[in-house]
C-alpha cells in the first residue's frame, strides 16, 4: 500500500508523513526498512519513547495538539510541529529550541473545519501573530507553513472547500508576510480518507496512518 500511495502522491509532488501513533516499534522499523523516513505521531509521551528506540535518522512530526508544558521533551529532536496554534505555544517552542540551540520548524494549525472539536487559528489571529513585535525577536523558530483538517464527512464537496479555504490562508500568508521566504511552502493538509482530494487541493504533505498501517 506504501508504494501505491507513494506512486499517486509522486504525481503532485506531496509527501508523505506515515502516522504511526498507537503503532508498535516493530512495524515503525519495517516501514523504515522499506525506505520511510518521515513519521508523525500525535502525543509527546509515545513520541519521545518511539525516538529513543529506533534509527536516529527518522524525521519526526508532531500532529497532535501539543501543550506548552511538554514541549521541552520533544525539543530536542522533533522536525516539525504541525501543530501550533496559539501565541502562548508559539513562544514556549521558540524558548525551549532556544535552550537546545536549535530552530524548530512549525505549522500554523487553521481551523477550517465545521466540528467545534477541531483546534486551530482564524486568519486574523495568524497575522495578530506574526505582527506582534515579540514575533520579531523569536529566533529559534521558523514558520514553514500551515496546517489544517477538514471536517469527517462522506460529502467530498465540503472537504474540497475546507481545503481551499487552507490553500487560500496559505497564500494570503505568503503574499502578506513570507513572499520573500523560500522556506514557507508548506500546506499540511489531507488523510487516510481525503488525501487524493487534498492534493488536488495543494496540498504539499499528507498524513496517513491507517491505509498504511491499518485501522487501530
Amino acid at each position: 500500500m506504501r508504494k501505491k500511495i507513494l506512486s499517486e502522491l509522486a504525481k503532485t509532488n506531496t509527501r508523505l508523513v506515515a502516522v504511526s501513533k498507537t503503532k508498535p516499534i516493530s512495524q515503525i522499523q519495517e516501514m523504515y526498512d522499506e525506505g520511510q523516513r518521515v513519521f508523525g505521531e500525535n502525543r509527546v509521551q509515545e513520541l519521545v519513547e518511539k525516538h529513543e528506540a529506533l534509527p536516529k535518522d527518522i524525521q519526526w512530526h508532531l500532529i497532535g495538539h501539543l501543550q506548552t508544558n511538554k514541549v521541552k521533551y520533544i525539543a530536542p529532536f522533533v522536525s516539525l510541529i504541525h501543530s501550533i496554534d496559539s501565541w502562548k505555544l508559539l513562544a514556549e517552542v521558540n524558548k525551549q529550541a532556544a535552550k537546545n540551540e536549535r530552530v524548530i520548524d512549525i505549522l500554523l494549525q487553521f481551523h477550517v473545519a465545521e466540528e467545534s472539536s477541531k483546534f486551530g487559528l482564524d486568519l486574523e489571529e495568524a497575522k495578530s501573530i506574526l505582527t506582534n513585535d515579540t514575533f520579531s525577536t523569536f529566533k529559534n523558530i521558523r514558520i514553514v507553513g500551515v496546517m489544517g483538517m477538514a471536517t469527517f464527512t462522506s460529502d467530498n464537496q465540503q472537504v474540497r472547500k475546507e481545503f481551499q479555504v487552507l490553500n487560500s490562508i496559505f497564500k494570503t500568508l505568503k503574499n502578506e508576510h513570507f513572499e520573500k521566504d523560500d522556506s514557507f511552502k508548506e500546506i499540511s493538509m489531507g488523510m487516510s480518507g481525503d488525501y487524493k482530494i487534498a492534493c488536488e487541493e495543494g496540498s504539499t504533505m499528507v498524513r496517513i496512518g491507517s491505509l498504511l498501517f491499518g485501522n487501530r
